[in-house]
């Protein structure tokens, strides 16, 4: 018997739900997309008056885990980056992985609520500045600590540390995609450290299970397939011939829709808003 004739042979109860498509999982009070009406909200605040009111990410990021305004995210340690590959995902994983032991992390199952958010915190924080230190490259000076020291928020200290000197729109740009992409329910990255978590397991192993889920061309990498896109069609300026060639050759057009909204997704909406409030040349 082949393993199709097996495959077909095995019966599939009427329960099966391809995908999970539809199936609940979990409920939550922290992100509030709204399918019908285009509008993505934290803890019943609208993504755009928290971008619109320059409410920065590390704020955010404390309206999510706690429920209300903070400090939120401490500044990150001035920890080097372990491991340079060159792959960013591949260096943050790795880095992550490592704290673990250094710090002394304990499986989620042996420690409190308090505990866990004050190692999530250390963690995400770390793992922002691991990114930044692997997008700088491998034979770029690290950037001294003091010049990062003299930035006032997350997302600032992060472009310090990728960029030395960044552009202060650049670091606004960030600020307001991190803050329109922190949070949206159930998606496969938060589905992912969810798991992980549930299993008794640490912080670091969560993050880094998420972080793997992120990279995914159709999650969180759908932005770098993109970016190609429209690279090409500012060389020929013909949007049309490209995209009818990646529908011919029945290739995925990133990029374009959203399994949950009907309406415009309101985070191209804020983010289209950031690019025009900035004079961004495209």
């Amino acid at each position: 018997m082949t393993t199709a004739e097996i495959t077909d042979s095995v019966a599939v109860p009427d329960d099966f739900v391809s995908g999970l498509e539809g199936v609940v999982a979990f409920t939550s009070d922290i992100a509030e997309p709204d399918k019908g009406g285009g509008a993505l909200r934290y803890r019943g605040v609208d993504i755009e008056e928290l971008v619109e009111g320059h409410v920065t990410f590390g704020n955010v990021w404390a309206l999510l885990v706690d429920g209300r305004f903070g400090p939120g995210l401490p500044p990150a340690e001035p920890f080097p980056l372990p491991v340079h590959t060159g792959d960013v995902r591949v260096d943050v994983q790795a880095g992550l992985a490592m704290l673990a032991p250094i710090w002394g992390y304990q499986p989620l199952l042996d420690i409190d609520d308090d505990t866990a958010r004050e190692q999530l915190a250390r963690a995400s924080v770390m793992a922002l500045s691991y990114v930044a230190q692997s997008a700088r490259g491998i034979y770029q000076p690290a950037v001294p600590q003091r010049r990062i020291d003299e930035a006032k928020t997350v997302t600032e200290r992060f472009m310090v540390r990728w960029k030395g000197d960044p552009d202060p729109a650049h670091v606004a740009a960030i600020d307001a995609y991190w803050v329109s992409a922190a949070e949206h329910g159930m998606n496969a990255s938060t589905f992912t450290a969810r798991v992980i978590a549930s299993t008794g397991a640490d912080v670091a192993a969560s993050l880094s299970g998420a972080i793997g889920a992120m990279s995914g061309p159709l999650h969180g990498g759908a932005p770098a397939r993109v970016l190609p896109m429209i690279e090409d069609t500012e060389k020929s300026g013909d949007a049309r011939t490209l995209v009818k060639g990646i529908l011919d050759r029945k290739e995925k057009l990133m990029g374009f829709g959203h399994r949950v909204y009907r309406a415009e997704d309101p985070r191209a909406r804020v983010l289209r808003a950031t690019a025009q409030r900035l004079n961004a040349p495209r």
